[in-house]
């Protein structure tokens, strides 16, 4: 069987997907229809790519599970992974020495927080410190019986908590005292990170798009968390899940349904319809 090359450009040539609470269900799989209709996008001339918080070394599972094996931004921009090769092709570090005064910083305006770091690399584990956790039960932690061994080894981001604030709340304080040395960003349900300033999906996109011949004008995003406020800024339209927090949908230019709803399918039939 032949194909045919499609005879007119596509609307747009990059389909960038966050993963968690977009593109997977809450069950972690990509439906059918979001299957299918990414395929005639792609059929149509269109490159989809995975833009996710998580770090690479805990994605290949993922990946594997639904069959991704194109380029993806992971570590919310630190890192372009090549899924396909298992290889990474670039990977951005957080300073220790900056991330440690951050750290103080935000401790001295807010109390004990509770810390875990990521390593670098294709196999950086999660170290988590004293009574830290997290919400998504498929991230291996490795515990630590204090905080010393976070820094031992590069690491691209901290994650923080605090049991008396809420995410955003926790967020907006350490960018108001530590903002001068890091980023700092809400990923999810109890994922508050710091991250190399400057740092954000959008930086890792761009990285991406440049390798693939593309730029943020033939760019479609898709997203849920403010951690992909900047994705929006960069591309060319930014659509948020009906599931999507609210300050990613008041810069969002369309809100589609939820990721439990194909809400990805439901933008992608519109642009690029089946054959």
């Amino acid at each position: 069987m032949t194909t045919t090359a499609p005879t007119t450009a596509p609307a747009y040539r990059l389909i960038a997907t966050d993963l968690d609470g977009t593109l997977l269900t809450s069950g972690e799989t990509v439906s059918a229809r979001t299957v299918a209709a990414l395929a005639a996008a792609t059929a149509a001339g269109a490159v989809h790519i995975v833009v996710t918080g998580r770090p690479a070394s805990v994605t290949r599972p993922v990946f594997d599970a639904i069959g991704y094996t194109g380029l993806a931004v992971c570590g919310q921009g630190a890192q372009v992974y090549d899924a396909g090769a298992h290889r990474l092709l670039t990977s951005v570090t957080l300073d220790r020495q900056l991330a440690a005064m951050a750290l103080a910083k935000v401790e001295a305006e807010v109390g004990t927080l509770t810390v875990a770091a990521h390593q670098d690399g294709l196999d950086g584990a999660m170290l988590a410190g004293p009574g830290f956790e997290l919400t998504i039960a498929d991230l291996p932690m490795v515990r630590l019986d204090g905080t010393g061994g976070l820094w031992r080894a590069p690491i691209n981001k901290l994650y923080i908590q605090h049991p008396g604030m809420t995410d955003d709340e926790l967020a907006t304080a350490a960018r108001r005292v530590a903002g001068d040395l890091v980023g700092v960003v809400m990923a999810g349900e109890g994922i508050v990170e710091i991250l190399p300033l400057g740092l954000t999906k959008a930086t890792g996109l761009s990285i991406a798009a440049r390798r693939l011949g593309v730029t943020a004008e033939d760019t479609l995003a898709f997203g849920d968390m403010p951690n992909d406020v900047p994705m929006f800024g960069w591309a060319r339209r930014g659509v948020a899940m009906a599931n999507a927090h609210e300050q990613l949908k008041a810069v969002a230019h369309e809100v589609t349904a939820s990721n439990d709803e194909d809400g990805v399918a439901l933008v992608l039939e519109r642009l690029f319809p089946h054959p």
